[in-house]
């Protein structure tokens, strides 16, 4: 029982929050995929259960992706954003995910 909570900790911080674009709106519309930003350390199951624990749906697969941070400069200094990772959530068809806030 106790490892079982731990997972569940674990799981609940595994999703940062919802990447939110013209091109993650367009899978969400097309493929019915939605894109999170997650932990770096995130592995594709674990992915998968929190998103069926937090949301309660059903998930198809999960595709990762590790996205490099951009290098910026102010002044003469070059600084460098961190990298990050974002995973693409497949649903199983008739599954809807609803990331609507404000309805």
């Amino acid at each position: 029982m106790i490892a079982n909570t731990a997972n569940q900790e674990r799981l609940m911080q595994v999703i940062l929050a919802p990447q939110i674009s013209e091109k993650a709106t367009m899978l969400a519309d097309k493929y019915q995929q939605v894109v999170f930003r997650v932990v770096g350390s995130a592995t594709k199951p674990e992915v998968k259960a929190a998103v069926e624990m937090l949301f309660k749906v059903e998930v198809a697969g999960v595709q990762i992706a590790n996205v490099k941070g951009k290098v910026k400069r102010s002044g003469r200094t070059m600084g460098r954003r961190k990298d990050w990772k974002k995973a693409y959530v497949s649903l199983k068809p008739g599954q809807e995910l609803n990331l609507m806030v404000g309805e």
